[in-house]
């Protein structure tokens, strides 16, 4: 009894395998004669981040200055900011660059941490404007995040958000 399901199971694999090789050119696209001609999308800024400035620096270095006594073991922290940059309320201090361009700045090293960002408004009213927010670890600071805001035509535009970071 043995043999007969060793020998099915060879027999199906074989099988697969063979299916596998020669259905694998069936699916290869073709490119059409001519593809029609599509509207692309205005351009975007650069997804570059602006400079660290002088008064970022001294902040940064500040913060995880401070911040060096506590033993992280995970934490999560949230920060609201509004539109023109500043806190609203949570953790961290926030430095407003240019339009639709923040950086948060917390006392601790955030580089192995998560960020989530969402635009939000800090009343407790309305359902905030629609539109875009990106958020990555901020370049030359390892205690700051960098958040980006834009329309829902993608131009930059000051918006509000809620920035959650968490860091294990």
């Amino acid at each position: 009894m043995s043999t007969f399901f060793r020998r099915k199971v060879a027999a199906v694999t074989f099988a697969v395998l063979a299916l596998s090789l020669a259905g694998g050119g069936i699916a290869i696209a073709q490119p059409s004669a001519k593809a029609p001609d599509a509207v692309q999308p205005a351009a975007r800024s650069t997804n570059s981040q602006p400079p660290v400035s002088a008064e970022s620096a001294r902040l940064a270095k500040a913060a995880l200055k401070a911040g060096t006594a506590t033993t992280l073991v995970a934490t999560n922290v949230y920060t609201v900011v509004n539109s023109n940059g500043t806190k609203a309320r949570g953790g961290g201090t926030v430095v407003k660059y240019g339009v639709g361009e923040y950086e948060v700045i917390f006392g601790h090293n955030v580089t192995a941490g998560a960020f989530l960002a969402t635009l939000s408004l800090s009343g407790s009213c309305c359902i905030p404007p629609g539109g875009e927010v990106s958020v990555a670890p901020r370049l030359l600071t390892p205690n700051a995040v960098f958040v980006q805001t834009r329309n829902s035509a993608g131009t930059p535009a000051n918006l509000g958000f809620t920035l959650l970071t968490h860091t294990p």
